[in-house]
This record gives C-alpha cells, structure tokens and sequence, in this order.
C-alpha cells in the first residue's frame, strides 16, 4: 500500500484545497499519472501517481482543506486484477470473432464545415493550436475537435452533430481568420472498418508508435518533462517503461546513467573530441501568449521609465488572524481564507489615498479612474496571464477570495475569455508561491505600477529594542516615473505595509 500525499507548500502557504480528482476509486493507473490537482493562493499543484497500481481509497474530496504532506488517497500496487485482466481478454477475443473479413465502407453522411469561431474585435487572426481528432475518426456532438489560439486565450471548436471526421484543411500552426473553414464533418456518418486483421494489427501498431512518440512530449508528466528539460535531453532517445511506452524519472535517469558510462568508458584522445550524438538540440515556434508576453514586456521596459522601490511587512498579524478565524471563515463563506485577499483589499485602499498610481497615461493626457479593477499574475500551463478583478472596492474578503479561486482554475483549464483579461489599472504578483525572496516585477502596460509580493520567511527583526523572530515579506513596487514621483510610490507602499501590519484598518476602513 502506497500514501498519495499533499505536495510540500511554500513556506508563504499554510494551507490548500482538493480541487479536482482525475480518478475515482478501483481505477487503474499508471506511474506518473496525474491524479489530484490540489489548489493554493495563486497556483494548481498536480500530484502524481507514485508508482503503478490501483486507487485503493480517496480519504479527502474536492473542497476539502488539506496540508503539507498529508495523506490525500492510498494506492494498491500492481495494475488490474486478474478478474479484470480475464474479462478484458474474453472481450477482445470476441470482438476479433465477430470481425468481418469484408471491407465496409462508412455510411456517407451530411458534409458539415468546421469553422473558426467568431473572435473579438481586438483580434484580427488566429492559429491552429491543436487538433484533438484525425480524418476518419468517429465523433460525438459537442465533442472538441480543434484548438484555435489567439494572442491571449484558447478558443475550443466542437463538433455540430455525431458522425465522423472528414478532411482537415488547416493544419496544426495555420493561421487562420475569422469564420474560416478548417475542415470538414460527415454528420451521421459511420466510420470504416478494417479489411482483416492484420490491416488491424497494423493498425494498433501505428498507434502504439504515435502513442510512444507522444510520450516525448504532451504525454510527458509535468515533472518528467522539467526534469528532461533541465538536463537538456531528447525524449525521443530515452526508452519508457511506463504504460504504452511512458517515460518515467526511472527512465530518465538511468538514461543519464548510461550517458555517463559511456562517455566515462571513452579512451582519452589527443585528437579534439567529436561531438557526442546525444548534443542535440529542438527548434518550436513560440506560441501566440508567448510572443505577446515578450512583445508586452519588451514595449514596458522601452517606453516607460521605471523604476523598482522596496519594503518589507511583518505577516504575523496577519497569520495569526487567518489561524484564529480559518476554521468560522470557511464554515461562513464556504471559501479559505488566504493571503491575497488581504494583498487586493490593501492595494484598493492605497489606490484611494494615491490616485497617481491608478491613473495611466494616454498620449500628452493622464488618465485617471475612479473605479479599482485589480489584474491578479497568475501562472497557467500556457504560460503567465493577468486577469482582472473588478470593482474591488466593492467587494469584501470572501468575494474576493471566490473571484480569485474561480480566475486560477480557469486559467489552469485554458477556460479564461477575452472579457477576464482587458481592462486593470494595477497588477498584483506573488512570486513568493515559487519561492522567490525579492524581484523587480515589470510594468503590465499601460498600466501604471505592479506591485510584486515575495517569499514569507523567518528573520531576525530589532522591536523595541529586543531581538524577535518574525515571518517578513519583502515588498517591490515598480512605477512609471513619468507619472508618479518618489513620494507617491514610497507613501503608497508604506500604506500597504501599515494596513498588512494591522490588518483591523482594513475591516474598519481606516
């Protein structure tokens, strides 16, 4: 019997929630597998399957409150039982008797365009991110055929009717327009069956190939992929030994191993050495998000003039607070209470106070807003996106806390749309979730200011004279000095500090 725990949290994290399981009890899975996604503050941890065998029992659901390391599913070594294995014989030993020997063609049915979906007014074009299905193929209505990638979400085309899938005419990495057709769908039709068996034989082979080519990539669990990333290697030299030719860490690192053997076994030349076959290197174009991050980021450092000041908060106010009402919190408002509730309700008010910082500037004009829409940093599988909270003013902890929690696990399914994205006077990042201890966040144009959270970490702290061990949080806020001075960014971070520090002002509004 094997444990499936919670992951270790930051240390700026006390505590999380099951967000979603991908599995049930009896399943079967593999090594690696993801089974649980556990939710914090900002990010969605996946846990993985520790070892290949079968969901024993699920002790905590989706919603509950879990920490560090605890104990969230067991796991019953090995993979189907023998019952199962029987009974999965006798089924495909059935299946090949009742096979025809005849070819029998699909029912032709109904042509039906695949179109791109109508996008947003700020988007002129598109791009073929994924297709999910392959000419031939059987579908089923509102089943998602394609995947259609603009500068910021992900936009999912399903099918119209059952039936089976006709010609593709845009392949992965077209771009394409607004209502184009990218292929074609026969509604109602059947698909194809094989001549014999050995047309089907092949064919199962085919498919054991792609899917152990696609083990080198999308099938890669996330902390294979890291680890394969990082030692800059070739997934498609390392041979898995996981279900359908997965790759495990196993497999990585005895690939590594035997890299190093050979190269350690390699007679010393006085000749220069040829470069190893294992020296290679993978070209892919950047996605749409990507390349919009880096035109974005590279247009703020160009044409603003920024400059990074720097605080520090004591938390412990604020951690006691959150420990003597955790429990009445969640029970009240059906949500954890965590940090960055507090972040946004401390920003709102310093936003008040300093309306320069919530202002932007527009040609030869500052703009000021007399609302508070705050854009939250939040990590996505595609990469980093800042949705935005609206109307902060008016909302409390627990609302806050919801709109949070519902933005995170958008992003983590790619379900954000273009509404969730535009708009924000002021950004909110909190590198302190990966550890990071102090950073210079940059500019989310043409926004004016971002304010960057960091690690929680113990240190030695000088009060009233006495030595004291406190949890401090180093503060950053970047500006652009064109429109804010030196003496609005300082007032406006000692606010923050102020107002974290005796966290009271803020439930009483002073």
């Amino acid at each position: 019997m094997t444990d499936i725990k919670v992951p270790v949290l930051p240390e700026s994290v006390a505590d999380a929630t099951v967000a979603k399981w991908h599995v049930a009890e009896g399943d079967t899975v593999s090594r690696d597998q993801i089974v649980v996604d556990i939710e914090t503050d900002k990010v969605v941890l996946e846990v993985a399957a520790p070892d290949d065998g079968v969901i024993d029992s699920i002790k905590h659901q989706e919603g509950d409150t879990v920490t560090a390391e605890q104990v969230l599913a067991t796991l019953s070594a090995g993979g189907k039982s023998a019952a199962d294995t029987k009974s999965s014989a006798s089924s495909s030993q059935k299946t090949d008797a009742a096979e025809p020997s005849q070819s029998e063609q699909s029912a032709k049915g109904e042509q039906v365009d695949i179109q791109v979906p109508v996008l947003p007014e700020s988007v002129a074009d598109a791009t073929i991110a994924t297709w999910h299905v392959k000419p031939g193929e059987a579908v089923t209505r509102d089943q998602v055929l394609v995947d259609i990638e603009t500068d910021k979400v992900v936009l999912e085309v399903v099918a119209q009717a059952d039936g089976v899938m006709g010609d593709i005419l845009e392949d992965t990495g077209a771009t394409v327009q607004a209502e184009q057709v990218i292929g074609k769908l026969e509604a109602g039709a059947a698909p194809a069956k094989s001549d014999s068996k050995t047309e089907a034989k092949a064919d199962d082979k085919a498919d054991s190939k792609a899917e152990a080519d696609d083990s080198s990539d999308d099938a890669l669990s996330p902390s294979v992929r890291r680890l394969i990333a990082e030692k800059g290697l070739d997934a498609s030299k390392i041979k898995g030994s996981g279900k359908n030719g997965r790759i495990t860490k196993e497999d990585v690192e005895k690939h590594l191993a035997s890299a190093g053997s050979k190269e350690a076994a390699k007679p010393a030349a006085s000749a220069p050495a040829a470069v190893s076959g294992d020296r290679t290197q993978k070209r892919v174009p950047m996605t749409r998000l990507r390349k919009t991050i880096a035109n974005r980021l590279l247009e703020a450092k160009n044409s603003t003039a920024m400059l990074t000041t720097f605080n520090e908060v004591n938390m412990k106010p604020i951690m006691d607070l959150r420990k003597q009402y955790q429990d009445v919190f969640e029970k009240r408002h059906g949500i954890r209470l965590g940090f960055m509730s507090f972040y946004v309700k401390a920003v709102t008010e310093a936003l008040k106070r300093f309306p320069e910082v919530n202002a932007c500037i527009d040609g030869d004009d500052i703009v000021y807003h007399n609302y508070f829409d705050i854009s939250i940093a939040v990590s996505t599988p595609r990469g980093l996106v800042t949705p935005v909270l609206r109307d902060c003013d008016k909302m409390n902890l627990a609302e806050i806390e919801k709109a949070i929690k519902d933005l995170a696990i958008k992003g983590r399914d790619g379900k954000l749309s273009m509404d969730d994205l535009q708009g924000g006077n002021f950004t909110i990042t909190n590198g302190g979730v990966f550890g990071s201890l102090m950073s210079t966040p940059i500019i989310n144009p043409p926004q004016s200011a971002i304010l960057g959270m960091h690690k929680i970490q113990d240190r030695a702290m000088v009060v009233d004279g006495k030595i004291e061990i406190l949890p401090m949080m180093y503060l950053a806020l970047s500006y652009d000095h064109r429109i804010i001075d030196g003496k609005e960014s300082v007032g406006f971070l000692v606010t923050i500090k102020e107002l974290l520090e005796d966290p009271t002002r803020i439930l009483l509004d002073i």
